[in-house]
């Protein structure tokens, strides 16, 4: 494991990894960018309770003073929950975190790098980024498929946000050799809703299976794996409905002027105003869902 000066790794996770025992990343901009406080620590805790339950000691990780930080522990989140000012920091962020010693949520490609810079092999999130709709005009794709694309580190997640265009994300994926594994599951799910329309091509009933599948890939490389599991059927949302709120969230953006990183979080706040929270239920539903299945590979994983 390297020891970088700005790399802080909890002797917890150094242990584990040390011991080659299950470990589990979980991302921030979860804390930072995905949800209002408190929601976002309440979150944050019964994610890490959720993978500590299922065998596998979760790693949190964020950035804090200019420090990559690998196992948060309580204060350090609650410190990262609340601070309103905190930088939303893909992996072409990082180098100019450290060197303004900011404090930062990290997104799905930044926790990869970090992950994958420390030898934790298996990641939960929410969902992954994805292209953007009219990304065909804009170019505005997510860092998190090119980190998926060239990064040994197995990702979980309920598919790509409904927010994004789901096909042309798959498409992308695809061209870049990217495996998507469904977890009990024919169709890609869109993150709210189970089911986006576009099948899986790979189904896989157990983490065990899984496990196996993300091993081979790892050793065929050199992209990661990307675990996709269905949120939970009593907090889903109806697809259509969703997409209703969407195209009004959408709308509210363009009419704001809303670019770039800002997009995201902008959405997804909007569109859980739209749901009245039915949109919040299901994302920390399908968190703790993905974080459990998470733990469940990683066990596996060790073992193999």
């Amino acid at each position: 494991m390297p020891n970088p000066d700005f790399l802080s790794v909890s002797p917890e996770v150094r242990a584990a990894l040390s011991a080659k025992r299950p470990v589990v990343a979980l991302e921030s901009t979860i804390i930072t960018h995905g949800m209002p406080y408190p929601h976002n620590l309440d979150t944050a805790r019964r994610v890490e309770a959720v993978v500590a339950a299922n065998g596998a000691l979760p790693a949190t990780i964020g950035v804090l003073g200019g420090r990559l930080v690998v196992g948060m522990n309580a204060e350090e989140l609650a410190a990262l929950a609340q601070d309103a000012s905190a930088l939303k920091a893909s992996r072409k962020d990082l180098s100019a975190c450290i060197a303004k010693k900011a404090n930062a949520g990290t997104t799905v490609a930044a926790t990869m790098a970090i992950a994958d810079m420390t030898g934790i092999r298996v990641f939960a999130t929410g969902g992954i980024g994805g292209v953007h709709r009219g990304g065909e005009t804009s170019f505005d794709i997510s860092a998190d498929l090119i980190e998926l694309s060239r990064t040994n580190v197995a990702v979980v997640c309920a598919g790509a946000k409904s927010i994004l265009d789901i096909g042309r994300t798959l498409e992308f994926l695809e061209t870049h050799g990217v495996p998507i594994f469904g977890f009990q599951c024919d169709d890609f799910p869109a993150f709210y809703a189970r089911s986006s329309g576009f099948k899986l091509d790979h189904r896989f009933e157990s983490g065990r299976d899984i496990a196996n599948a993300v091993k081979l890939q790892g050793e065929i490389g050199p992209a990661g794996s990307l675990i996709v599991a269905p949120p939970p059927a009593d907090k889903a949302l109806p697809e259509a409905a969703i997409e209703a709120k969407i195209q009004i969230a959408l709308q509210d953006a363009e009419r704001d002027g809303v670019r770039g990183k800002a997009v995201t979080p902008y959405l997804l706040r909007r569109v859980v105003e739209l749901s009245d929270g039915g949109s919040l239920e299901a994302n920390m539903a399908l968190i703790e869902n993905n974080a459990a299945l998470a733990a469940r590979i990683a066990v596996a994983l060790a073992a193999l």
